[in-house]
């Protein structure tokens, strides 16, 4: 019975939380002097925008007295994380390489992909979010460099937010 049911720990105040967080990161890294500085900045919000999240989702499953890592909710982080570990890494090859520009749109991609993969043992919403990460990635990779920052800060700040609220209203926070 516990396999067959779907992960609600996602909290939607904890998606806005990291939602907000983006837009602000989006606007220091827009003004930073150069892109490894403003690649810094992102790479700092992607560490702490999980710990933000984490707690959210603990705090969730607490009040709602249901285990965090349940089996739809290992099923979510199972398949969820490899997505992350490659952007992670495919993060320090660009870098290294010196396709900063790929980065946006790469971020964007395998984020998307991880949340379709991990919504497939969450509610109905969440793997479209990922359908509309994965879109915004596809338009990172398309638009001028100038532009990244503005879908970075649209997509990982926007669609948290408006994905979110739906998410903390219909299913507890």
């Amino acid at each position: 019975m516990e396999a067959a049911g779907s992960f609600t720990a996602v909290s939607g105040w904890g998606m806005v939380a990291i939602g907000a967080l983006a837009i602000v990161v989006a606007v220091i890294a827009s003004m930073q002097a150069n892109a490894t500085t403003a690649l810094t900045v992102w790479i700092a919000s992607a560490v702490l925008s999980p710990i933000i999240m984490m707690w959210a989702m603990v705090r969730k499953s607490r009040a709602a007295k249901m285990p965090l890592l349940s089996g739809p909710g290992r099923k979510f982080v199972l398949s969820f994380s490899p997505s992350i570990v490659a952007g992670a890494l495919l993060t320090f090859v660009l870098y290294r390489v010196g396709l900063l520009e790929a980065i946006p749109g790469m971020w964007l991609l395998l984020y998307g992909s991880g949340v379709v993969a991990g919504g497939a043992f969450s509610v109905k919403i969440v793997p479209v979010m990922g359908v509309c990460f994965m879109v915004a990635g596809i338009i990172a990779l398309f638009v001028p460099v100038t532009w990244h920052y503005a879908v970075l800060g649209a997509a990982f700040g926007g669609l948290h937010i408006g994905f979110g609220i739906p998410i903390a209203r219909s299913y507890g926070g």
